[in-house]
């Protein structure tokens, strides 16, 4: 099943992580050069990077969450969302939907395409979400998270993130449009008027490209990556078992260190 998925996903999204299971433990730690202490010694924070147009990070949010919810430490966690593109040089628009964009790139009839892509939407029912890859409308995320890190000033991250992963994998909604982008915001509780100053000017660009060279130099090479207190990485869309068995680990590590 997992080689299955690897070997899809390495076809379908470039960029993408995968799960990659351990079993000798939940957590790979971090490059020596980027761990450092955690920022809130209290609070256990995970920043999770992750684009709204990347099918696994959608599945690996939900499993994520389900291992929180189940998480007996709960309230003691703080989650960050970090930007990062699949595809930095993608056009506003691309002229080909999902799968045209699939046989553009690697060839073979659109049925193939279109069979490939169901093990995707799959495995995404498996967490209650039901992609329709068919109505994604490909294109740059850019603005999208230019929006989310406005967002995060409000503290609405987590709720920007869950409206434009739902309007792009459910609802076919254009991430690259701006008046789709000012719709969506303010259907979080964001000022359109506000929204719309910053997607014509360049602001939170700086916010978007510095998550993009923290994940570089943290080694991310694909998302979604989720880092514990800046010391250790989760690569790919894990099962919330997983999940929760890196939260339960990195919890007793927190224990054990003296103050």
């Amino acid at each position: 099943m997992i080689g299955k998925h690897v070997r899809l996903v390495a076809i379908l999204f470039p960029g993408l992580l995968v799960p990659v299971i351990s079993l000798s433990q939940y957590l790979q730690p971090l490059p020596a050069a980027v761990s450092r202490s955690a920022a809130n010694p209290t609070k256990m924070t995970i920043e999770i990077w992750s684009d709204v147009v990347c099918p696994f990070c959608y599945i690996g949010k939900r499993e994520f969450e389900n291992a929180l919810a189940r998480f007996p430490n709960k309230e003691e966690v703080i989650v960050e969302w970090k930007s990062f593109e699949l595809d930095p040089s993608a056009p506003a628009r691309s002229e080909h939907d999902m799968y045209g964009m699939l046989m553009s790139k690697y060839g073979g009839t659109r049925e193939e395409a279109q069979a490939r892509v169901q093990g995707v939407v799959d495995r995404a029912k498996t967490v209650g979400l039901e992609y329709r890859m068919d109505k994604a409308v490909i294109g740059n995320s850019f603005d999208a998270h230019r929006v989310i890190q406005l967002a995060k000033t409000k503290g609405k991250s987590a709720e920007a993130e869950e409206r434009l992963f739902k309007a792009y994998f459910m609802e076919g909604a254009h991430l690259a449009d701006h008046a789709t982008l000012i719709r969506l915001a303010t259907e979080i509780g964001l000022e359109a008027r506000e929204v719309e100053v910053v997607l014509a000017s360049t602001r939170f660009t700086t916010e978007v490209r510095a998550d993009e060279a923290e994940a570089q130099q943290i080694g991310v090479r694909g998302v979604p990556f989720f880092v514990i207190d800046r010391k250790y990485g989760i690569n790919g869309a894990q099962a919330s078992d997983h999940f929760l068995g890196a939260l339960d680990q990195a919890w007793k590590e927190r224990s054990t260190v003296k103050p």
